[in-house]
C-alpha cells in the first residue's frame, strides 16, 4: 500500500438505554506506514472549530489495535482480544477512567487496502456503559470506492 491513504473510521457506541446510539464516521487523508510486523495509519481531525486538529495514529498487529489521540484529548486505547485493558481519556473537560474489554477483533489486508473491525465493551469509572464497535479502513489515495464492512 502506498503511503498516503484514504482512512474511513466508523464506529457506534450502543448505550444501555435503547435511545442512546452516538454513531461516528470520518473520512479523511492520512499516513500508512508498515514496520516490524505492525500497520501503522495517522490522520488528524478536527474536534471543533476553535481547536488545533487532534493527531490519530493507529497501530494495527497480530497481537490486537491501538488507538491514540493526542490534541484536544489523549487517549491511549488497545484493543486485545478476550482481554480488558484500562485507559485514562482526558479531555478539556476533565478525565475519566476508561475500561476496554475487545469482544471480537478481525484484521484483514490485501496489496492496496487494510480494514479493521473491533467489537468491545466499554467501562466508565468501574461501571458498563456501552457496547460499541469500531471499523477503520485505509486505502490508496488513487483506488476507487472502499469495500466495507457493513454493520
Amino acid at each position: 500500500m502506498k503511503k498516503d491513504v484514504l482512512i474511513r473510521v466508523r464506529g457506534l457506541q450502543m448505550m444501555d438505554t435503547e435511545d442512546e446510539q452516538e454513531p461516528i464516521e470520518i473520512v479523511v487523508p492520512g499516513q500508512y506506514y508498515y514496520r516490524n510486523g505492525s500497520h501503522y495509519l495517522r490522520y488528524e481531525e478536527m474536534m471543533d472549530d476553535t481547536a488545533q486538529p487532534t493527531v490519530n495514529y493507529i497501530k494495527l498487529s497480530p497481537q490486537g489495535v491501538e488507538v491514540r489521540k493526542q490534541g484536544q484529548v489523549n487517549v491511549h486505547m488497545v484493543f486485545e482480544q478476550g482481554k480488558k485493558n484500562m485507559t485514562l481519556y482526558s479531555t478539556p473537560f476533565g478525565t475519566l477512567q476508561m475500561g476496554i474489554a475487545a469482544t471480537g477483533l478481525e484484521i484483514m489486508e490485501d496489496e492496496d487496502c487494510i480494514q479493521m473491525k473491533v467489537d468491545y465493551a466499554l467501562d466508565m469509572n468501574d461501571e458498563h456503559v456501552a457496547d460499541c464497535y469500531l471499523t477503520v479502513q485505509a486505502q490508496s489515495k488513487d483506488l476507487g470506492d472502499f469495500s466495507f464492512y457493513e454493520n
